[in-house]
């Protein structure tokens, strides 16, 4: 077990950060950590990298204690957190020799994570010289240094433009062949390309935790688009088997919403056979995970 966390609560002051959380992150899971702002996101990570103490219960990282046993859980996980701290007046690879003295790894892994991350261009720079995009970069490269099993990363594509997230992207994926990896961002098409499973918190709770594809089928519920050839009576689409709603969007265009496990795209198919018409597009339109996540923390 790469994470283990055991009813651990925190607050501060009268408000209640985190409220009796647990959860289990088996290896290799590249895992989303999503809520609203202020739900308790980076007060737990904080707590797994041994930054804060929670007031109550307990966590393991790599099987070591983050209460007691904080020197080792460092020494195993990589983090960045969201307010990315920097020098700003070293120059890149300056700044990663001098974590690569604090972790006693060869100098040889500056250049692997200089590369691993994007960063050569760039790399003859001061980091103050760097765009933010590029300081998120040094960021990653830094938590990635001493090869750590656990990467721990708070919003880690904040301030990438569109071909530096989809770079990041695949660096995270990479990474999580062979470490695990728990993660938090707002950006939920983040979360669809990368993460096998998703813990969504609200008000310091978890309100939700299940293998991504599974959470944005749980309900059961299925939206169909539909374009048939000819006019349709509502009467004849009513009776339609497992059918929730239809809406007409447009012409003869039809979003139909089925509550089942079963394909309907056949039973439309068959319905159009029957009653004279022709299917000129029939679309199904899976609930995406910002659809999810709106429903469960509105």
């Amino acid at each position: 077990m790469s994470i283990e966390v055991n009813s651990i609560s925190k607050s501060y002051g009268e408000q209640k950060a985190l409220n009796e959380i647990s959860f289990k992150i088996e290896r290799g899971e590249i895992v989303g950590f999503l809520g609203p702002n202020g739900a308790g996101k980076s007060t737990l990570m904080k707590i797994l990298t041994t930054y804060l103490l929670a007031d109550s219960g307990s966590a393991l990282v790599n099987g070591h204690d983050v209460m007691t046993n904080a020197k080792e859980v460092q020494r195993s996980i990589g983090y960045l957190p969201e307010h990315n701290p920097l020098y700003l007046d070293l120059y890149v690879r300056e700044y990663l020799a001098f974590n690569a003295d604090v972790y006693s790894v060869p100098k040889s892994r500056i250049e692997e994570v200089i590369q691993l991350t994007g960063l050569t261009p760039e790399s003859h720079k001061k980091i103050g010289q760097l765009s933010k995009g590029y300081r998120q970069r040094v960021g990653l490269a830094n938590a990635l240094l001493h090869d750590p099993e656990v990467l721990i990363l708070d919003e880690p594509t904040t301030g990438l433009d569109p071909n530096q997230l989809m770079e990041i992207r695949n660096v995270i994926k990479n990474a999580g062949k062979n470490k695990t990896v728990f993660l938090s961002t707002h950006i939920m098409q983040e979360v669809e390309a990368i993460c096998d499973r998703v813990i969504i918190i609200d008000k310091g709770q978890i309100v939700a935790d299940n293998k991504l594809d599974h959470l944005v089928t749980a309900d059961k519920e299925q939206v169909i688009e539909v374009e048939f050839d000819y006019k349709v009576e509502e009467q004849l689409l009513a009776r339609l088997e497992n059918i929730a709603s239809y809406v007409n969007t447009h012409d003869m265009t039809w979003e139909l919403t089925f509550v089942t496990d079963k394909d309907m795209r056949p039973t439309i198919f068959d319905f159009a056979n029957e009653n004279g018409l022709k299917t000129l597009q029939l679309n199904q339109k899976n609930k995406n995970l910002e659809a999810v996540f709106r429903e469960i923390t509105k």
